[in-house]
């Protein structure tokens, strides 16, 4: 039986190991609170103390309840040169690879779970028909517990879902529209409700914004949101600056987590230094909140027990790791999650958009003439130097940064295959890939940005207002 578990926990990556020493801790404590017999907590104690040397053997470091392994991660490419290796965080992504991070290596470092092609067709079973491309060319591609919420859905039992944006800029580029598409379509085919969180608060810490600049850019980034095509009978969109003063199961829930973080813990996951102000340190709590029904009681009639689904890239992972270790201990639901790939700048996968590089994405408030100079210009290629070497030898589809926008785009499969097939082969050349691009993007961006001609700022209002949405709980 020993043996069997050490071989068991040998197969264990260092986050994994945690959440069981976690988990055996909550079942010491609820033994023991429940006055179970003698030998039973002892056999629970033995377990655990085996659990923690494992975990110590593993990571080097002393369990902590709350802190989990470091979660800055360095992800070595299997090349021997020093720097090729992925960093992520919730602010920063850098990778030397023009292929962009190894998101396989980033599940394992993370201990998600992969979106395979069982889950994939168990989702297609559950709301009857074909997922969207995002699940099926891997753009979403991890996920926690997402079988729990399919349990739930499969026996008429409700979710939410919720989401974010952190907002920056006055104007969003393409990239950012990445979860709500996602997001959008998963509301309608499961038909719950969405609550959207503007982290205006956020962006007043990390970035040299008044509040009343950072409140502005709330809502001038709800306006594109809303633009997706989001249905206000269902949709809650909530600035932190407007909502957190309003709500007070919001705050009761942001000050649970707080409690039950400590500093060194939020050192250990973020990354936060001595000299980081007290808001950026509290912060998490804030994202955390929106995990639990409890923090709208508008919506879900005062409901603690709804669990919520959260689609999100996977930098954002760290928050929900920390919400997800939370929970149980101020006896709330774990939130589920989906994590979405980081969305390439135009000059390769391996650089960061930025929205103060006009140059680094096709911007939402870009007209076609933009659209067509940025691709035709910046977008990296995976073509040979010369028409006769690249007819010849082929394209590379792997770095080419048309190709990997067109796999978030464009609809069609079988159209998007013929293109792989025809520029891996040197039949399509670098400039005429870029053209289908630019008659992908030209018409998408045209027709968003009429659409968000129709948002007033009274259909803002009437998203952002605390309200009941159209269901029942």
């Amino acid at each position: 039986m020993a043996d069997s578990l050490n071989c068991d926990l040998k197969s264990l990556n260092p986050l994994q190991l945690f959440e069981r020493v976690t988990e055996q801790g909550e079942k010491v404590r609820a033994l023991k609170a429940g006055k179970a017999p003698k030998d039973e907590i002892d056999a629970a104690v033995r377990m655990l103390l085996s659990l923690k040397l494992s975990y110590k053997a593993t990571t080097g470091q002393d369990y902590q309840a709350g802190l989990p392994p470091k979660d800055l991660v360095l992800i070595n490419n299997g090349t021997t040169k020093e720097g090729d290796e992925d960093f992520v965080d919730p602010w920063t992504v850098q990778t030397s690879n023009a292929k962009g991070v190894d998101y396989d290596k980033l599940i394992v470092r993370f201990g998600s779970s992969k979106i395979d092609t069982d889950l994939i067709n168990r989702i297609e079973r559950a709301i009857g028909q074909k997922p969207h491309r995002f699940l099926r060319r891997g753009i979403f591609f991890s996920h926690r517990d997402m079988d729990q919420i399919l349990d739930a859905y499969e026996k008429k039992k409700s979710f939410y879902l919720y989401t974010g944006r952190g907002p920056s800029s006055q104007a969003m580029h393409v990239g950012h529209l990445i979860p709500f598409i996602f997001t959008k379509w998963l509301q309608e085919v499961f038909d719950v409700p969405l609550v959207i969180q503007l982290t205006d608060d956020e962006k007043y810490l990390w970035k040299d914004l008044t509040t009343e600049r950072a409140y502005e850019y709330a809502r001038e980034n709800a306006k594109d949101i809303i633009a997706c095509g989001f249905d206000v009978k269902k949709t809650f969109i909530f600035s932190d600056l407007d909502y957190l003063g309003t709500s007070s199961g919001f705050y009761k829930n942001i000050v649970k987590v707080q409690k039950h973080v400590t500093f060194n813990q939020v050192k250990g996951i973020f990354g936060f230094t001595d000299s980081d102000c007290i808001g950026k340190i509290s912060f998490p709590a804030i994202q955390a909140a929106p995990s639990f029904s409890s923090s709208f009681p508008q919506i879900f009639n005062g409901k603690e027990n709804i669990q919520c689904l959260i689609p999100c890239a996977i930098d954002q992972d760290p928050y929900f790791r920390m919400t997800r270790d939370v929970a149980p201990r101020i006896g709330l639901p774990k939130p589920a999650l989906m994590h979405s790939v980081f969305f390439p700048a135009l000059q390769g996968a391996q650089t960061k958009m930025s929205a103060s590089d006009p140059n680094s994405s096709i911007f939402l408030t870009d007209t076609p003439k933009q659209i067509k100079t940025k691709i035709n210009k910046h977008a990296f290629s995976g073509g040979r130097d010369t028409i006769e070497e690249h007819r010849k030898y082929g394209g590379n589809c792997d770095v080419d940064v048309s190709f990997m926008y067109l796999t978030f785009f464009l609809e069609d499969d079988d159209r998007l295959e013929q293109l792989k097939q025809a520029y891996t082969s040197g039949e399509l050349l670098t400039g005429e890939l870029k053209k289908v691009l630019i008659e992908t993007l030209q018409p998408l961006i045209a027709a968003h940005q009429e659409r968000r001609k129709q948002v007033t700022d009274e259909v803002v209002k009437q998203f952002m207002t605390p309200r009941k949405l159209a269901f029942e709980f």
